[in-house]
C-alpha cells in the first residue's frame, strides 16, 4: 500500500490502462471506502454503478469519445440518489418532503457522490491502481445515460472513474500556489497581487502543456478553461433534471 502523503501528492490523471483485471479484493477495499464516506446528515444521498461488462463500456466510449471508458478495467458511476429514501419513507407510510425540488437537495446530492469519488480514488491510489475522473459522462447525453443505466427518478449521473493497472505515468500537472488557495479568516483582498499570482500561473501551465510528456500543446490555463466553460454554455442539465425528478424551485 502507498502512504497518504503518496496518494495525495503524486495523484495522477490515467487514461491508458493493462488488460489485467483488478483482484477482487482491490475491488472490496475500494468499496469499503465508498462506504465509509461522510455524508449529509448520515442520509447517504448517493449510490455507485460498477460496470465491468465491456460491451457497455464501449458503447459508453463511442458516446463520449473517451478512450479511458474502453481500456479501463472497471469504471464506476457515481449518482446523486433519493430513490433509496423514497422508498422506504413510502413502504414506512412516511411523506417525503420536496427536497429534490430544492437546490440545497441537488447540492448535498452531488457533495456526497463527489467525496464518495474521491474516497474512491485515494483507495485506488493506495492499492497502486490508476485513475481518471470523467465528468463528461454527466453532461455528453444525461437523457441517453440515463436510459442506458436505466436510472429511476430521483437519480442522476454526477462523474465517472475509470480504474485500472496503470499502463503510464503521466507528469504531474502544476496546480494554483497555496497562496491563491487559501485565505486567511475571510477572502483575499488583495485583488492586484492575485492577478499577478493568477497571470504567473497562467505561465506556468502554458510550459508545463508546451514540455509535458505524452503530448504537448500550446494552451494556457485561462483561455483553456474559459473554452470549456463555453462550451458547457449548451448543456441542458436543467431540464435533464426536471425529467429525473428535480423540479427545482428554491
Amino acid at each position: 500500500m502507498k502512504t497518504v502523503k503518496e496518494c495525495l501528492l503524486e495523484r495522477t490523471s490515467v487514461r491508458r490502462y493493462e488488460r489485467e483485471a483488478i483482484p477482487a479484493e482491490t475491488m472490496e477495499f475500494i468499496y469499503k471506502a465508498i462506504q465509509n464516506t461522510p455524508t449529509s446528515y448520515n442520509g447517504q444521498q448517493f449510490s455507485v454503478i460498477d460496470i465491468d461488462d465491456q460491451n457497455l463500456k464501449e458503447q459508453l466510449y463511442e458516446l463520449t469519445n473517451q478512450k479511458q471508458l474502453k481500456t479501463c478495467n472497471r469504471l464506476l458511476i457515481f449518482l446523486s440518489d433519493y430513490n433509496k429514501i423514497s422508498l422506504l419513507a413510502q413502504k414506512k407510510g412516511l411523506e417525503m418532503p420536496a427536497f429534490t425540488d430544492t437546490m440545497d437537495g441537488v447540492t448535498i446530492g452531488i457533495i456526497d457522490a463527489s467525496l464518495a469519488m474521491m474516497s474512491a480514488v485515494v483507495a485506488a491510489q493506495a492499492a497502486g491502481l490508476g485513475s481518471n475522473c470523467v465528468g463528461y459522462l454527466r453532461t455528453v447525453d444525461p437523457a441517453k445515460l440515463a436510459q442506458m443505466l436505466k436510472l429511476p427518478k430521483g437519480v442522476f449521473v454526477v462523474c465517472g472513474l475509470a480504474l485500472g493497472i496503470p499502463r503510464e505515468q503521466p507528469d504531474l500537472k502544476p496546480k494554483q500556489p497555496t497562496s491563491l488557495i487559501f485565505s486567511k479568516n475571510e477572502y483575499r483582498q488583495d485583488r492586484d497581487n492575485m492577478v499577478k499570482e493568477l497571470e504567473e500561473y497562467d505561465e506556468v501551465v502554458k510550459h508545463y502543456n508546451a514540455t509535458r510528456a505524452g503530448g504537448t500543446s500550446t494552451n494556457d490555463w485561462v483561455s483553456h478553461i474559459l473554452d470549456y466553460y463555453d462550451h458547457a454554455m449548451h448543456y441542458r442539465i436543467l431540464q435533464y433534471l426536471k425529467d429525473q425528478g428535480y423540479d427545482i424551485k428554491w
